[in-house]
């Protein structure tokens, strides 16, 4: 057994959820380890969707042109019909950008792709996962986590202030501590795999057997490689032969084409679908991140989103309290994310019901850009407001110009890790400037103009009204002149008391 170790945070699970939590807190100078006890890197495609508010989460982590550019849009899907003729219509009803929602499309990428990405960010901060490294026990006191690692070569304790087990829908850290995981099975057995195939052409989503659980069979090209993923529900017992041989047979067998060859298979999963959520998030000084507090079915293209925007919420959180703000702060990320989670399994299940009739259309819903915090304890109006823009919203892009002459974005500004606060046609400042705090004015004779109303269409604040945007681009407080006192008791609650 080799000495103890000590970080701030020791993460268990280097998927989606895991890395996007280490990239927040790399950027942050957090001290922590991220640990994966498997040997190399996830290989499947399992989470292709990138949902529009997770493209603007990737903005502000710095690799939302990387991962645009490694994959593509949603092809149109192509639905044959029993005497080989088929009809094409649109997965995702797309809508035009606007400069409130300036992405407004899902993408379509690999995960493989997409975690690569986050890896080669992670990289360029500094840290990488330590693959082959399990969690294998842990105790916890008011101080902090002792934990037991075991390795490629030794065991060995590390002492840690918190643990996230971000560890996957048969999470080993929500089972040790026995946190219930309630839900239900679905009745749903389906494959997912990913091939290389020939027959078919890459500029649709082929399939067939729309509306019939016993024949449906889907094959949508993964942009960004050469390969197709294969869907397809397949009977809730028995042996299911996942080779090149066995799919093509599969394949042949519910197209009624024998012109279709599966050539060989890089990835593929036999599995139930189920929706459950986790009785909480958090127990002392432990977390549940990821699949590890929910799962669900893959209709919709939710999961991976969700995991990365709860690691996305609970980094900036562990952040603070490491540098000082109160431990309460923390109880806001199951009150916020838990919530979100459960509405979520809603929305996948009723996409999975219509999938069974063949529908598989998606609009606004699946977009994520709706998605807010309007109850929580950190949300601050002073005074209440009765319609717009709302605390614990998200905040909206807009262009602006500079003082100078140049255009700005509001994105822009927030990019960070940083809070920001707006003023609006204010004359001075509300409160002192404190270090990871931005403070801009937007009126004629300050840094920032609105000269084409967006920030004003957009946010809907009076003269006189800051609005408080929080790391993770949602609002925390907007506030009226009169009520600016307000925001100094705010800030001290997330870490920003003014002698700090």
């Amino acid at each position: 057994m080799t000495p103890n170790s000590k970080v701030d945070v020791l993460i268990s699970g280097a998927g989606a959820a895991g890395l996007t939590l280490a990239i927040e807190l790399a950027r942050r100078g957090v001290n922590f380890r991220l640990i994966e006890k498997l040997n190399d890197a996830f290989r499947g495609s399992r989470g292709k969707g990138i949902q529009p508010r997770t493209q603007e989460v990737f903005e502000d982590l710095g690799i939302l042109d990387r991962i645009v550019a490694l994959g593509g849009t949603y092809p149109k899907q192509r639905e044959y019909r029993d005497d080989g003729s088929f009809s094409e219509s649109d997965v995702v009803l797309g809508e035009a950008p606007t400069p409130a929602e300036p992405y407004r499309l899902p993408l379509m990428v690999p995960q493989f792709l997409t975690e690569g990405v986050m890896r080669e960010r992670l990289l360029e901060l500094g840290h990488r996962p330590e693959f082959g490294c399990e969690l294998i026990g842990f105790e916890q006191d008011d101080a902090g986590v002792t934990a037991r690692l075991k390795g490629r070569s030794a065991e060995e304790t590390i002492r840690a202030r918190w643990l996230v087990g971000a560890d996957g829908g048969r999470s080993f850290v929500r089972h040790a501590l026995d946190i219930r995981f309630p839900g239900k099975t679905l009745g749903v057995r389906a494959i997912v795999a990913d091939v290389v195939l020939t027959g078919l052409d890459r500029d649709a989503w082929h399939r067939f057997g729309e509306g019939d659980m016993q024949r449906q069979l889907a094959l949508c090209p993964l942009a960004g490689t050469d390969l197709f993923q294969i869907q397809g529900p397949i009977p809730l017992t028995g042996e299911i032969d996942l080779s090149a041989a066995g799919l093509t047979a599969l394949v042949n067998e519910r197209t009624g084409r024998d012109d279709i060859h599966v050539r060989s298979v890089s990835w593929a999963s036999a599995f139930n679908m189920s929706a459950r959520l986790a009785d909480r998030y958090r127990l002392g000084r432990v977390f549940l991140a990821g699949d590890a507090g929910h799962t669900h079915p893959p209709t919709g293209g939710q999961g991976l989103n969700t995991s990365v925007q709860d690691a996305y919420n609970l980094g900036w959180k562990l952040a603070a309290v490491a540098a000082g703000a109160p431990d309460a702060l923390l109880d806001s990320y199951e009150e916020e994310r838990r919530p979100i989670a459960a509405a979520m399994l809603g929305l996948a299940t009723t996409l999975l019901d219509a999938l069974k009739r063949g529908e598989m259309r998606r609009g606004r819903e699946v977009h994520q850009l709706d998605i807010g915090y309007p109850e929580s304890s950190l949300a601050l109006e002073k005074p209440a407001r009765r319609g717009g823009l709302l605390a614990g919203d998200r905040a909206p892009d807009a262009p602006l110009t500079g003082a100078a002459g140049q255009p700005r974005r509001l994105f822009d500004l927030f990019k960070g890790t940083h809070w920001t606060l707006l003023g609006y046609e204010v004359e001075q400042l509300a409160i002192p400037p404190r270090p990871g705090l931005h403070i801009h004015r937007i009126c004629q004779r300050a840094d920032l103009m609105d000269q084409g109303g967006h920030f004003r269409q957009a946010y809907g604040l009076a003269p006189g009204d800051w609005v408080l945007v929080r790391p993770d681009g949602y609002v925390g407080a907007v506030v009226a002149a009169a009520d600016a006192r307000a925001l100094e008791a705010y800030l001290a609650n997330v870490g920003f008391a003014h002698d700090a």
